[in-house]
C-alpha cells in the first residue's frame, strides 16, 4: 500500500506493479497525481543522473520526462562529463498526466481518493491502515496490507505562509494530512519540522520579453530514458526561458519588511528548517549583503497556459511586498502576477530512524519515502520511491532486501547520507557528495544499473533487449575507434586528449565507419568519457574495493554498545542512534573516530 501519489508515491507504485504484486495508492486527490509542486522541472546537476538511474531500473520518471519536456538542456556542458547534469523543463500538465496514464498501464495498481490517518502495527509489523473519504461516505474503513509506503510530502500538518497570511495545506487550493503526524508519534517515531517555499508566477503575455536575455535549449535535445525513440525526440515543441535579476532597491524593500516575513519574524514553528541551497530572495538578501543583485529565470510551466515560473525569488513576503520585487524586475515593470509566492511548513521523520532500504527499523513493513525523509526534488524522493517499492516486495515475499552502495549509484550515496547524517535542512543531491563521480556518470547509468534492475525483475524484456543492443552498439563504436587512424594515431588514442569532442570525432571518421558515431552521437560520448577517464578510474576501482571491505563486515541488528569497554561515551550514543548496518556506514557517522573503529573491530572479534 502507497500513501500519498506524489514523485515517491508513483515511483513507488510502479515498480511494485513492475514486480507483479497488487498494489493500493491512496491518495487525497487521485487527479493530482504526479503534480509538480515548484518548479515544473527534471534534472539538473546530480539529479539528472538521479533520472538516469531510476530509468535503468526501469522506473518512470525518465519517461514521463522524455515525453512532456519542453525544453532540453545539458548543464556543465562545458566540464567533464562526471558533472555534467541533463535538464529538462516539463510541461507541469503534460507530466502529470503523463505519469497518471503510465500508472493506469498496470492493471494491478489501484487508485483510491481518500486520507490515512492511522497505520495499524501489531508486534513490531505493520498489517493495514484506516482511511476515510466523507465525500464517498466512507470513514475509518479498514485496508490490510504487510507493507505500507508512506510518501507525504509537504501535507503532514502542512501549513502555507504567505506574508502574515497563514493556511493549512501542502500546496495551494490542497489540505493537509493532520492525524498522520499523532499516529507515528504515537507509533514511537521522533518527528521533525522543515519549510520549503515557491516563487510567484505571472502571465506570460504581461512581460517584455524583448529586453530580456534568452536561455535556449540545446540544439540536439538529449532523452532521460533509455527507451525513448531519438529520432522523434523531443516530441512537444520546445521554447526558450529567458534571464532577468533583481535589484537593489528591491533588496533595500525587503529589508524594511523583514518584521513582516514569516521566516525572520517567528511566524514560522521554532525549528523548521528550510533549504540551504534553494534559499527564499529574503534569506538571499541577508546572507549576500554585497551583492547589488540576483539572477532570475523566467521559464514557461506549459504549453497550454500563460504561467510563467520565477526561479529565484522563492518567497514567503506579503503580497504588496511581493508586486515591488516582481516589478521591479527587468522585463516585468508591468508583470500581471497569477499566483503569489508561499513557505510551506510541514513534518517529517528524523531518517536516521530509517534503514537504506527505506523501511524503518522500529516497524517492519512500514516504508518512508521522500521528503518525509528531510529530502527536497521530485528526483531525491523518485528514487527513495523505487527503493521503498522494490524492498516492500522483497520484504512481503521474505526476501533480502537491497541496499545500494555509495559505489554503485547516486541513490546509494543519497541513502548512505540520510541515514548517517542528521539533516540539518531539507536534503538536496550534488555531485559534490558522491567520492566515486567519475564512475558515477550520467551517460553509463544503464551499465551499471540495468543488469542489476533485470536481477531484481524491474526491468522488462522489452529494456533488456534495448540494454543488449546498446552494449553491441558501443563495441562497434570502441572497434572503429581503434581500426581508424588520424595523422598515424589511431582514434581511439585521440579520445585521451581533452580538446577531442564528438564533433571531432565525427569530422575525422568519414565514410561507411564514421556512419555508427553520428548515428548513436550519446554512446560515442559515453566512450570517449570511458577512454578520457580510463586511468582515473583504475584508481578509484582500488579504493571502492577498499569500501567493499568495510561493508561486507556487518554489525547486529541489536548489539549492545553499551557494553563496549573502552569505546567512549559521545561515541556510544552515537552508533546508539544512528545503529549503522555495516562498519563502512559506522565509518561514516560524524564524531566516530579511527580509534572507535578499531575498538569495535575487536569487540566484533571477541562477539
Amino acid at each position: 500500500m502507497v500513501i500519498g501519489g506524489g514523485h515517491a508515491g508513483s515511483e513507488a507504485a510502479w515498480a511494485c506493479a513492475n514486480l507483479g504484486v497488487r498494489v493500493a495508492m491512496i491518495t487525497m486527490e487521485v487527479d493530482k497525481i504526479g503534480a509538480m509542486s515548484c518548479n515544473p522541472a527534471i534534472g539538473g546537476l546530480a539529479k539528472g543522473q538521479i533520472v538516469r538511474e531510476i530509468d535503468a531500473l526501469g522506473g518512470l520518471m525518465g519517461i514521463a520526462a522524455d515525453n512532456t519536456g519542453i525544453q532540453f538542456r545539458i548543464l556543465n556542458a562545458s566540464k567533464g562529463p562526471a558533472v555534467r547534469g541533463p535538464r529538462c523543463q516539463s510541461d507541469k500538465y503534460a507530466y502529470a498526466r503523463e505519469v497518471q496514464r503510465l500508472l493506469k498501464t498496470r492493471s494491478n495498481i489501484q487508485l483510491i481518493q481518500g486520507v490515512v490517518d492511522d497505520i495499524l502495527v501489531e508486534d513490531g509489523k505493520t498489517h493495514g491502515v484506516i482511511y476515510s473519504n466523507p465525500a464517498q461516505g466512507i470513514n475509518n474503513q479498514t485496508l490490510n496490507t504487510a507493507a505500507v509506503i508512506l510518501t507525504t510530502g509537504t501535507f503532514m500538518r502542512g501549513l502555507m505562509h504567505t506574508g502574515e497570511a497563514k493556511t493549512q495545506g501542502g500546496r495551494v487550493d490542497e489540505g493537509s494530512a493532520e492525524g498522520i503526524s499523532s499516529n507515528l508519534t504515537k507509533l514511537g517515531l521522533e518527528l521533525g519540522r522543515l519549510k520549503t517555499g515557491t516563487p510567484p508566477r505571472l502571465a506570460a503575455e504581461s512581460i517584455n520579453f524583448d529586453t530580456l536575455k534568452e536561455q535556449p535549449g540545446d540544439e540536439q535535445p538529449q532523452p532521460f530514458s533509455d527507451m525513448t525513440d531519438i529520432t522523434s525526440f523531443p516530441p512537444q515543441k520546445q521554447v526558450c526561458c529567458w534571464i532577468t535579476e533583481t535589484c537593489a532597491d528591491s533588496h533595500e524593500h525587503i529589508k524594511a519588511n523583514l518584521d513582516r516575513a514569516p521566516l525572520f519574524n517567528g511566524q514560522i514553528e521554532k525549528g523548521s528548517v528550510g533549504p540551504r541551497y534553494c534559499p527564499s530572495i529574503e534569506d538571499k538578501v541577508m546572507r549576500f549583503s554585497d551583492r547589488q543583485s540576483h539572477h532570475v529565470f523566467l521559464e514557461p510551466e506549459s504549453l497550454e497556459t500563460n504561467e510563467i515560473y520565477c526561479n529565484g525569488i522563492s518567497t514567503s513576503l506579503p503580497r504588496d511586498v511581493q508586486d515591488v520585487i516582481v516589478h521591479n524586475l527587468p522585463g516585468c515593470e508591468n508583470a500581471k502576477i497569477l499566483k503569489y509566492g508561499y513557505a510551506v511548513e510541514y513534518d517529517m521523520v528524523w531518517p536516521h530512524q530509517i534503514d537504506a532500504t527505506c523501511m524503518t527499523k522500529s516497524i517492519h513493513g512500514l516504508f518512508l519515502a521522500g521528503q518525509i525523509n528531510g529530502t527536497s526534488g521530485y528526483e531525491e524522493a523518485a528514487g527513495q520511491g523505487l527503493i521503498a517499492g522494490l524492498n516492500a516486495v522483497r520484504y512481503m515475499q521474505g526476501k533480502d532486501e537491497i541496499r545500494f552502495g555509495r559505489d554503485q549509484c547516486y541513490l546509494g550515496v543519497m541513502m548512505d547520507d540520510l541515514i548517517t547524517k542528521t539533516p540539518r535542512e531539507p536534503y538536496r543531491m550534488f555531485t559534490s557528495r558522491a567520492e566515486f563521480r567519475l564512475q558515477l556518470r550520467s551517460d553509463n547509468a544503464a551499465d551499471r544499473l540495468t543488469p542489476i534492475g533485470r536481477d531484481l525483475g524491474l526491468v522488462d524484456d522489452a529494456r533488456w533487449e534495448h540494454f543488449e543492443h546498446r552494449q553491441q552498439t558501443v563495441d562497434a563504436i570502441k572497434q572503429t575507434l581503434t581500426r581508424t587512424a588520424y595523422q598515424g594515431m589511431r582514434l581511439i588514442d585521440w579520445c585521451k586528449r581533452p580538446e577531442v569532442n564528438r564533433q571531432w570525432l565525427t569530422d575525422r571518421a568519414t565514410g561507411p565507419e564514421g556512419e555508427i558515431f553520428s548515428r548513436y552521437p550519446m554512446l560515442l560520448d559515453h566512450v570517449l568519457a570511458e577512454v578520457m577517464y580510463d586511468g582515473y578510474l583504475d584508481r578509484q576501482t582500488r579504493d571502492i574495493e577498499r569500501l567493499r571491505q568495510q561493508e561486507k563486515v556487518q554489525l547486529p541488528e541489536h548489539f549492545d554498545y553499551n557494553a563496549v569497554v573502552g569505546l567512549r561515551n559521545e561515541s556510544k550514543a552515537v552508533l546508539d542512534k544512528f545503529r549503522p548496518r555495516t562498519m563502512g556506514q559506522a565509518s561514516r557517522l560524524a564524531g566516530i573516530t579511527p580509534a572507535d573503529l578499531m575498538v569495535l573491530s575487536v569487540a566484533l572479534g571477541r562477539r
